[in-house]
């Protein structure tokens, strides 16, 4: 999405906000807050099993990875 449709719909969202019920503006208030909680629980867990694979795994030095965008390049 660019910045400008973002901007757009901020200012869209905004104005049905000002229009809304206080009772709506509630549930609209819970309703984003637990799309917020179901994002962070799934941040940590991808964190979680980022941690666990490089644990596993290991990880991969800096300079693995230039050469791997070497050959790409190349």
């Amino acid at each position: 999405m660019t910045a400008h449709k973002r901007e757009q719909l901020i200012k869209d969202i905004n104005v049905l906000l000002h229009q809304a019920y206080d009772s709506t503006l509630v549930e609209i208030y819970a309703l984003l807050k637990r799309i917020d909680d179901v994002d962070d629980e799934e941040d940590l867990k991808a964190i979680k099993e980022a941690r666990e694979d490089i644990r596993i795994n290991g990880t991969v030095s800096w300079d693995e990875i230039q050469n791997e965008i070497n050959k790409d390049v190349a």
